[in-house]
């Protein structure tokens, strides 16, 4: 995984910084411009010893919804994101994957506030931490908060790498036993679903640098190859080889990429 403040390999537009010196920057001079925002900036960035300890207080300060103490909640964050460092190195690099991709995103500032498929996909990082160490019940009941606050319902034991893009995150519904390897972009209303009753290994993986339009459904252990990208409303019910675009219902090949092209990155929506 990325170390704090490199650039993401893969990723030609990243930027060779430390992403959380540039978001204390941005609140700093955002907290100078917008006093009524001051208070909140200082309290969960500003004023904070640690980069994991802000994340913690914004993923915090979001997800405290329910009948639930916030310095409790607060607590179980900081606590797993202080045994699992390799979780901020994932923040860092989902947060240069928004900003570069994105381009409503202007800042990292922006991503970290605002942005809930960002806060959705951190929460299920510490979620899934928790789900390794056998914490399931606790893992699943956060799991379920971030669906009902932020909308995308991701099981605590999805696999998902870094550089990782959920654009808008609403309606996003990830299975238990989905796959998603490193800088790929999902879109709204995106199912990594199963076909059924099945048990077992269910659900689809996703190879690096894929990008899945708004709406698709991709359905069954299957998998879709490195460097694809799945249309904006299809099916996908069979495997994706690499390199290609697929639209329809069911989705079939419509297009061959060149050996350069990473839809993830570019986000091209066009067929």
């Amino acid at each position: 995984m990325p170390q704090s403040g490199t650039a993401i390999a893969g990723n030609s537009s990243a930027l060779d910084e430390n992403v959380w010196d540039v978001i204390r920057c941005e609140a700093t001079q955002l907290a100078e411009r917008e006093p009524t925002l001051a208070p909140l900036l200082r309290a969960q960035l500003l004023a904070n010893t640690s980069d994991a300890d802000g994340l913690a207080h914004v993923l915090a300060a979001r997800l405290c919804v329910v009948r639930i103490e916030h310095d409790d909640l607060l607590s179980l964050l900081c606590d797993v994101l202080s045994r699992h460092p390799a979780i901020l190195q994932a923040t860092e690099a989902d947060l240069i994957a928004v900003r570069t991709r994105d381009p409503a995103c202007t800042t990292y500032l922006h991503a970290l506030l605002n942005l809930k498929g960002f806060h959705a996909l951190q929460t299920h990082r510490i979620a899934h931490a928790l789900w390794t160490e056998g914490r399931k019940e606790i893992a699943i009941w956060l799991s379920n908060l971030v669906s009902l606050v932020f909308g995308p319902d991701i099981h605590p034991a999805a696999k998902i790498g870094t550089s990782i893009m959920l654009d808008h995150g609403s309606g996003i519904v990830i299975g238990e036993t989905a796959v998603i390897e490193d800088e790929v972009s999902i879109l709204q209303n995106v199912t990594l679903g199963g076909t059924g009753k099945e048990s077992g290994d269910r659900h689809p993986k996703i190879r690096h640098g894929v990008m899945i339009g708004a709406g698709a459904k991709i359905l069954g252990n299957i998998e879709v190859g490195a460097f694809s990208k799945v249309a904006a409303g299809s099916v996908v019910v069979k495997a994706v080889p690499a390199h290609c675009t697929v639209a329809g219902v069911p989705a079939v090949v419509v297009r061959i990429h060149r050996a350069d092209e990473i839809p993830a990155e570019t986000m091209d929506q066009n067929i």
